[in-house]
């Protein structure tokens, strides 16, 4: 795929999921080797009118490029005026969440609601690009409560983008049911621009299959990367050289999870990393031996130091079962 500074063959990427893909997420992932990350969508409204927490979701560093900033609204002027505060951020490019089906987002006329109007998707489109040299890409559903996605796809390619995302789900689907591919071929076969495929990708098995049967430019991972940022490795080893994905131990995962703690104290400070962590725990050691157990145990304290006790003590027994299972196994 070529996009402006961006040159990947069949990029693998990190979707931005609102409450999960902040900078200590994206870093993780990056580091198992998504080739492109998105930030939290964040409200026009909000960067206009300078909310510090806004402005916050759009913080990145360099070791996460490419990465795109995701940006929601309802104004053109809006998203026009909100592009004056961030070009100098330097994204790799601005992308347009015209997909969201939550309903705080639907209410404001924003998210997937814009795709009952493709005159408005259109010119917020316009609107950026006129202030603009950064690319810009927008993320669709295949429409309201039907399939339009191509009409909305030709419609927005007119409007200036470069490539474009597509969850193969109407608005009123929201995450049910099963994600209809067939709609990505269709898009990718009716537009000039590349185009990436999301939805239902949960494992490397998905994900190629997702290529091979809708010739998609690349792959856009979402829910599936929570608590397993190795996916986004497997996933290019089984597309490029067949290598199927080897199960991921115990002691890694706690190994992770603590990595990605300590990235989050370093951006939030501990206390609020403390709060933010736990879903991504939670995540992180669920299957494992004493899941159950150790997500008690780590939910009774909010102090780092106490977590990570917990948790490399947990890994400490697991490894010890796991020698005490190989030596039985050798012995008999």
């Amino acid at each position: 795929m070529n996009l402006g500074t961006i040159h990947i063959d069949k990029p693998v990427a990190l979707a931005p999921l609102a409450g999960w893909t902040d900078q200590a997420f994206r870093m993780i992932c990056k580091e198992f080797d998504a080739d492109i990350v998105v930030t939290e969508m964040a409200s026009v409204d909000g960067l206009i009118r300078d909310h510090e927490k806004t402005f916050q979701l759009i913080s990145f560093s360099d070791s996460e490029r490419p990465i795109g900033l995701q940006l929601f609204g309802t104004e053109p002027e809006t998203f026009a005026s909100s592009i004056q505060k961030i070009s100098h951020y330097k994204p790799d490019f601005i992308d347009v969440n015209f997909g969201c089906p939550a309903k705080k987002i639907i209410k404001r006329g924003a998210g997937s609601a814009l795709m009952r109007n493709l005159d408005d998707m259109a010119e917020i489109i316009r609107a950026i690009k006129n202030e603009t040299d950064i690319p810009v890409s927008a993320k669709i559903r295949s429409g309201w409560n039907s399939d339009i996605a191509v009409e909305a796809a030709q419609v927005l390619v007119d409007a200036g983008v470069s490539f474009l995302t597509i969850h193969p789900r109407t608005q009123s689907m929201q995450f049910k049911g099963e994600a209809d591919w067939s709609i990505i071929e269709k898009l990718k076969k009716s537009v000039s621009v590349p185009v990436i495929g999301n939805g239902d990708i949960k494992n490397a098995g998905d994900a190629l299959r997702m290529l091979e049967q809708t010739g998609c430019d690349g792959i856009m991972v979402g829910r599936a990367a929570r608590g397993n940022p190795w996916i986004f490795r497997q996933i290019k080893d089984f597309i490029k050289f067949g290598i199927p994905p080897e199960p991921v131990s115990s002691g890694e995962k706690i190994d992770v999870c603590l990595k990605h703690y300590r990235y989050a104290r370093d951006f939030y400070g501990d206390k609020i990393a403390s709060h933010i962590m736990r879903k991504h725990m939670a995540c992180y050691i669920k299957g494992l031996e004493h899941a159950t157990e150790l997500r008690r145990q780590i939910f009774l304290t909010y102090d780092y130091s106490e977590i990570e006790e917990k948790l490399l003590t947990c890994k400490n027994l697991l490894e010890t079962e796991n020698i005490n299972k190989q030596e039985l196994n050798e012995a008999v």
